[in-house]
């Protein structure tokens, strides 16, 4: 099992997980942040610092954000739009830094502008 990062987390990216996450296990998308379900150690330690609240232990998803379990997970291991390869397991977020593309429910979703 892993934490999933789900809709509230599009268009903020706030980072605040990805700084307190012990494995470096979540990479930036153009849009959206994902957590590597085959790196995630399942320490929650993102779940308080997400200003948006938008991280849940996967078993705890709410049934409308279902989705992002399974687009989470074609982030990593599915051919997508703009890269060519499927990212895999690189073992660390760090060492790839953004990425630049989405898996394809969030890049589906229209762009929302943010207010500070």
């Amino acid at each position: 099992m892993a934490y999933v990062i789900g809709e509230p987390c599009v268009d903020v990216m706030d980072r605040g997980c990805v700084q307190e996450c012990p494995v470096d296990c979540i990479y930036e998308g153009a849009r959206a942040l994902y957590i590597h379900p085959d790196e995630c150690v399942d320490c929650g330690a993102c779940v308080p610092v997400c200003p948006v609240e938008a991280i849940y232990y996967e078993d705890d998803l709410p049934a409308e954000l279902e989705a992002y379990r399974e687009d989470n997970a074609a982030f990593f291991f599915q051919p997508l739009p703009a890269h060519e390869d499927r990212i895999g397991s690189p073992g660390g977020a760090t060492k790839l830094g953004p990425l630049g593309v989405d898996a394809p429910l969030v890049a589906g979703l229209p762009k929302r502008s943010i207010r500070s």
